[in-house]
């Protein structure tokens, strides 16, 4: 697949609002590791390929381990992932999915559960964030591949 164009080259002024998003994630009550995983389910689920490229690099190199990336589309079925990973993968599907069910009060009840008020807007502004760059990235052909080999080769 051919990529289109560089939204990130091309528009950088438009993009800056997604940058905005994006460090307003970094600097938020969710966990990094956990924001991680979530922005690779969510990725996972909108196809974004170029995402999962760049996401799976990070999260190996902080440590996630393979095990857990290789079963993560199936993660309820998994007993690998904590109570409050489990809440905050529910909410991430439900909210990248809304037409779907419009987020059931069962998935609020339980990531209520896990979250704070602040930290539940927290997780809800980093799935957002993801679903915004993977449809950037989606939509203009972004290509995949580059990600991998500078993180494993310890570059």
């Amino acid at each position: 697949m051919e990529q289109r164009l560089n939204p990130y080259a091309k528009g950088l002024s438009a993009m800056r609002a997604v940058y905005g998003l994006g460090l307003y994630t970094e600097k938020s009550r969710i966990e990094p590791s956990l924001s991680a995983l979530v922005f690779f389910r969510v990725s996972q689920i909108n196809g974004c390929a170029y995402c999962l490229d760049a996401d799976a690099a990070s999260l190996l190199a902080k440590g996630e381990t393979p095990q857990r990336l290789f079963v993560l589309n199936a993660w309820r079925e998994a007993t690998l992932y904590t109570e409050r990973e489990r809440a905050a993968l529910a909410w991430a599907e439900a909210v990248t999915l809304v037409t779907e069910g419009h987020v059931p009060d069962e998935v609020y009840a339980e990531a209520r559960e896990q979250f704070s008020e602040e930290e539940l807007i927290d997780l809800t502004m980093a799935v957002l964030t993801i679903n915004c760059y993977n449809r950037v990235n989606i939509a203009f052909r972004m290509t995949s591949g580059a990600h991998a080999p500078a993180v494993l080769e310890g570059k």
